[in-house]
């Protein structure tokens, strides 16, 4: 079971970096410029922005680079799993907004696997993990979710610690 846990990291941990990295290195103008829809809520908020999108995608790149000399891994799906985990989010950050939850606010469950449920769906183009290997990563993420935002909180990287 520890092997298929470690295989699980190892396929999804681009997509980890690639989510993860954007509180660090994100702010400046968000994804939406600030724009609204017809019902007057913004379409990802301000939270989602250029600089941290481009950097969640570099970071989840180069982390599946450093993977391609140690485990022979594919760095086309690195990109595929940093770009998918990206868009998940910013479709929970979407449907968050139209749901009335503030940037930042929590959501359970969305906010732990949107950017998995991304990042296995562009997998799908590239190199598909098994279903038993999804499934522990689906199972893994939430704690993993939780107690990495925990601990960016207690290191004041995040002002919420979720």
């Amino acid at each position: 079971m520890l092997e298929l846990i470690a295989e699980a990291l190892v396929f999804i941990f681009p997509a980890y970096s690639a989510n993860a990295v954007p509180v660090v290195f994100g702010g400046g103008h968000p994804l939406d410029f600030g724009k609204t829809l017809k019902d007057g809520k913004p379409i990802f908020g301000s939270h989602k922005t250029f600089k941290g999108f481009f950097a969640g995608l570099i970071v989840g790149t180069l982390v599946a680079v450093g993977e391609s000399f140690i485990f022979n891994y594919d760095i086309l799906l690195g990109f595929a799993l940093s770009f998918g985990a990206l868009l998940g989010d910013l479709i929970g950050a979407f449907f968050k907004r139209r749901l009335g939850f503030a940037p930042g606010a929590f959501f359970p469950i969305i906010d732990q696997i949107d950017f998995v449920l991304g990042a296995l769906l562009f997998s799908l183009l590239i190199s598909p993990p098994t279903p038993v290997i999804s499934i522990i990563i689906l199972i893994i993420t939430i704690p993993i979710h939780i107690l990495t935002n925990l601990i960016a909180y207690l290191a004041n990287v995040k002002k919420k610690p979720w």
